[in-house]
């Protein structure tokens, strides 16, 4: 997701605090907010020391109301993050602990997505635990089975015998009578 459709689907989900956000679209859309905050804020204090009053004061309302205007989204969008790592909206408020609360809240939010759990899907695809990642490796089997070896689970067809000239693969057993009719 880059910072454009971030912003898109942050603004586009203005007011929804249901379903869940990737940490890609919350760090981009912070990031777009905070690369609109610093400019805004730079004239806000360029009104200021300039000993204009008017001119801090159109400044001080364009930064009101952008900090109005990306309130609501942002919220939304650390509730939907947190959705995102399994826990509750509420814990939003876990920031306002003194000292140590904005760390906590921190931590949720680096954390990686959890599988599909009560707020929807998992938003990058995948249902395995481990972040979209599959529960076991590719070509592996689970906890040290081998593929062909003993009896075949059940609804499969047991695998082929060893055809002439080829010698038993890994896992299979070696055939009960010679190849060579001996």
């Amino acid at each position: 997701m880059s910072l454009m459709e971030a912003v898109r689907a942050v603004l586009g989900k203005y007011a929804d605090f249901s379903g869940r956000a990737r940490r890609s679209e919350y760090w981009y859309w912070t990031l777009a907010v905070m690369l609109c905050y610093i400019p805004l804020y730079a004239l806000l204090l360029v009104g200021i020391f300039a000993d204009s009053t008017a001119l801090a004061v159109v400044f001080g309302l364009v930064f009101f109301v952008f900090a109005l205007g990306v309130l609501i989204p942002s919220i939304a969008v650390v509730v939907r993050r947190l959705h995102d790592t399994g826990k509750s909206g509420w814990f939003y408020f876990i920031g306002l602990i003194p000292f140590v609360g904005g760390l906590i809240l921190l931590y949720f939010l680096v954390q990686d997505s959890t599988p599909d759990n009560q707020y929807g899907p998992n938003p990058k695809g995948a249902t395995g635990y481990g972040g979209g990642y599959p529960q076991q490796g590719y070509g592996q089997t689970q906890y040290g089975g081998q593929p062909g070896y003993g009896q075949p689970q059940y609804g499969q067809q047991p695998p082929p015998p060893p055809q002439y000239g080829q010698q038993p693969g890994y896992g299979q057993q070696p055939p009960s009578q010679s190849p060579y009719g001996q």
